[in-house]
């Protein structure tokens, strides 16, 4: 059975985990990273959809959260690579299948 509504799940994670991933401090207002107000502008999603995701990127121990009002969060490439190649985060974040990458990248 096709489950729809977690493909819409996934993307969101995947698009908001990916942002991170290659985010440039020009992408940033801080040098401590980006506010989830900032990336649901680049992601282009809802705030409250990219928080949620922000917070399942940080349980897995990829995002780094500084300060509290706002919050800077920022991706945590050093415990990204020593992921288990098994988990769901990881995988997601690693297929690249559908990714394009001069959203991220000017050549």
């Amino acid at each position: 059975m096709y489950d729809y509504e977690t493909e819409i799940e996934d993307k969101a994670l995947k698009s908001v985990g990916l942002e991170l991933m290659f985010m440039t401090p020009e992408k940033c207002n801080s040098d401590e990273g980006i506010t989830a107000v900032e990336l649901a502008k680049l992601v282009e999603l809802p705030v409250e959809i990219v928080k949620k995701k922000l917070v399942i990127l940080k349980d897995s121990g990829i995002v780094r959260v500084k300060g509290i009002n706002p919050k800077y969060w920022k991706f945590d490439n050093y415990n990204f690579q020593r992921m288990d190649e098994d988990d769901d985060v990881y995988r997601l974040l690693c297929n690249f299948d559908d990714v394009d990458f001069d959203r991220f990248f000017q050549y």
